[in-house]
């Protein structure tokens, strides 16, 4: 056999064999290339779907806040309501159960005291003046001596009525003054000191009185006919 056909046989079968081979890796190169892509478009898919149920979830929970604010508002309102009905209730109730809720402090006292020691019970009409600390225990005398402290001076309209003075201790307890409603003016003759020492004897004679609470209605009734003077 010739040699030069023999190697021109050999190398064609070579290039046959290593055209086969290259062929080969092109298709293996394109099935994995068609994987690859194929993957890789799944996950991209996945992630879009992933993506959009999230914005969904977002998206509900984004509207739900509002109603749920809505709700908390709603039940703030309705408690608040029934504080304030709880309130008005609670307010009618201490009312009904304290009749004297209404005055005040000062009017029950007067009331009180009068109850306690008016000179007449029957009156049309509760007057009460205040005295200041200095004045004269007998305005008509200016040889008179003077209150050591602020007093009430309880009175009715006329002179039977009687009256009442006092200073308060703010304990329930009263220092009584007995000074007469009108003063004697004659003319008769009298020592000139005779209106002092009466009116000092009045202040150290003074007596502490306990008041007692009395009663409502009757508290009630001096109340609404009581004129309270500056």
């Amino acid at each position: 056999m010739d040699k030069k056909y023999f190697y021109g046989s050999v190398l064609f079968l070579m290039l046959i064999l290593l055209l086969a081979g290259c062929g080969g890796n092109t298709n293996e190169e394109a099935e994995t290339d068609s994987e690859g892509n194929t993957a890789s478009q799944s996950e991209e898919q996945n992630t879009d779907t992933e993506e959009a149920e999230t914005n969904e979830d977002n998206s509900e929970a984004t509207t739900s806040e509002p109603e749920a604010s809505e709700t908390e508002e709603a039940t703030e309102d309705v408690s608040s309501e029934d504080t304030s009905n709880q309130d008005a209730d609670s307010t009618s109730e201490n009312e009904e159960e304290d009749p004297l809720s209404a005055y005040s402090a000062k009017q029950i006292e007067y009331a009180r005291v009068w109850l306690e020691l008016g000179p007449n019970q029957d009156i049309d009409e509760l007057n009460v003046h205040h005295i200041p600390a200095g004045a004269l225990i007998n305005p008509n005398d200016e040889t008179s001596a003077t209150y050591p402290e602020d007093v009430i001076q309880l009175a009715g309209s006329r002179l039977v009525d009687g009256s009442v003075t006092y200073s308060g201790n703010g304990d329930g307890t009263i220092n009584v003054y007995n000074v007469p409603l009108r003063w004697d003016t004659s003319d008769a003759e009298v020592d000139e000191d005779f209106m002092k020492e009466y009116t000092e004897k009045i202040i150290e004679e003074t007596k502490l009185v306990k008041i007692d609470p009395g009663n409502d209605e009757e508290i009630i009734r001096l109340i609404e006919i009581m004129n309270i003077h500056k």
